[in-house]
């Protein structure tokens, strides 16, 4: 049988023609944002300064919906002395630390600034006489100057673009702040603080002592004998939690999750030493607490070694769907899923030095263009 012979011819090349201006500019609207959407965040932001029709573009409703999902990820962020003016990343999705961490430009007359609250892509930094609200992705701020109290508490409650979380400022963020006599709220919008006097409970002599935003009230934990009060933010009215708290707890703390769910974290044991960490969920209306999970005694132990049974330096707060129990004092955090029923260490931050000493304070953070200062 006679072979075929085979011969090869070069592949043709071409290149490619410049795009056509006047095509480009006729492309309509919707494909414009479908095709702006795919982009990373940081080039968004920076194609916000080139011209005024993308930053009007990019800060449209429709292309909100579109882009918000995929480009804005939430963050553990850390605060500490070690780090000050950057502020470490953990990204919770992909269950590791960004070796690019936050860094926030004040002018060099600016002491240094401390975070003592973040909501809904706000930071509320204290200085020596005033609040500084920070967008870290617009670069924008605000100073709030502190009214004639020293307070004991600041909370920072910001309203999310998508719906009125903060009952007194539906479009901007409140501060609360409590002092010895009274409590302060500041309206954003309004630019001015309300005071309101009356009950003035003893809190929990925590560390990182916020209070816990549920169904427009500030809740808080006192001082034992426990318990739980509420500020109502639209009236400045204080009462307690009518819900009664488990026996046998040594401290307690709370935690609120974006779906309206208010959970306490305590411990349980004898003479103020916790043998268990648990945690309820308030259910029944508000009347009583339902047990939903139980540390598993080995993490135990290294909670309890950990903060050295000092409850005060322990604190929590809410995050994608975990509760994250946090120590002053150490560089890990102990989280429950609420969603998967388990407890997790996290790993300790690679961009703090190895020997970093007490100082760690520890937020929930989701970076928003569109949050208000």
């Amino acid at each position: 049988m006679q072979a075929k012979t085979i011969t090869s011819r070069p592949i043709e090349t071409t290149t490619s023609s410049p795009m056509d201006p006047g095509i480009w500019s006729r492309l309509p609207g919707e494909l414009l944002e479908r095709i702006l959407a795919l982009l990373p965040l940081k080039t968004l932001l920076v194609l916000r300064s080139t011209c005024k029709h993308f930053n009007s573009l990019l800060i449209s409703p429709s292309f909100l919906s579109q882009t918000k999902a995929h480009l804005f990820s939430s963050f553990l962020l850390l605060s500490h002395p070690q780090s000050h003016p950057r502020f470490p990343l953990y990204d919770v999705f992909l269950g590791r630390w960004r070796t690019l961490a936050l860094t926030l430009s004040l002018p060099p007359t600016f002491v240094a600034p401390h975070l003592i609250s973040t909501s809904n892509g706000l930071l509320c930094f204290s200085l020596p006489d005033s609040f500084l609200i920070v967008n870290l992705l617009t670069r924008s701020t605000r100073t709030v100057q502190f009214p004639n109290c020293p307070f004991v508490s600041a909370t920072l409650i910001a309203a999310h673009p998508s719906a009125s979380s903060s009952p007194m400022s539906p479009h901007g963020f409140n501060i609360f702040i409590l002092c010895s006599n009274s409590a302060f709220v500041y309206d954003s919008e309004a630019d001015r603080w309300t005071r309101f006097n009356g009950f003035n409970p003893i809190l929990s002599e925590s560390s990182h002592h916020e209070g816990v935003a549920h169904s427009g009230s500030l809740y808080f934990t006192t001082q034992d004998p426990f318990s739980i009060v509420g500020f109502e933010l639209a009236t400045g009215r204080w009462d307690q939690l009518s819900a009664h708290l488990p026996p046998g707890l040594t401290f307690i703390r709370l935690a609120s999750s974006s779906d309206r769910r208010l959970f306490l974290v305590g411990g349980v044991g004898q003479d103020g030493i916790s043998r268990n960490l648990k945690v309820w969920e308030l259910g029944g209306g508000g009347m009583h607490w339902d047990e939903i999970a139980t540390l598993p005694e080995l993490m135990c132990r290294k909670f309890g070694s950990v903060c050295y049974h000092n409850y005060e330096r322990v604190y929590c707060l809410w995050h994608d769907g975990m509760i994250c129990i946090c120590c002053y004092t150490w560089a890990e955090i102990l989280v429950y899923k609420v969603g998967r029923r388990t407890w997790h260490w996290l790993p300790k931050c690679p961009l703090l030095p190895e020997k970093s000493s007490c100082g760690f304070r520890w937020f929930s953070f989701a970076p928003d263009l569109y949050a208000l200062v």
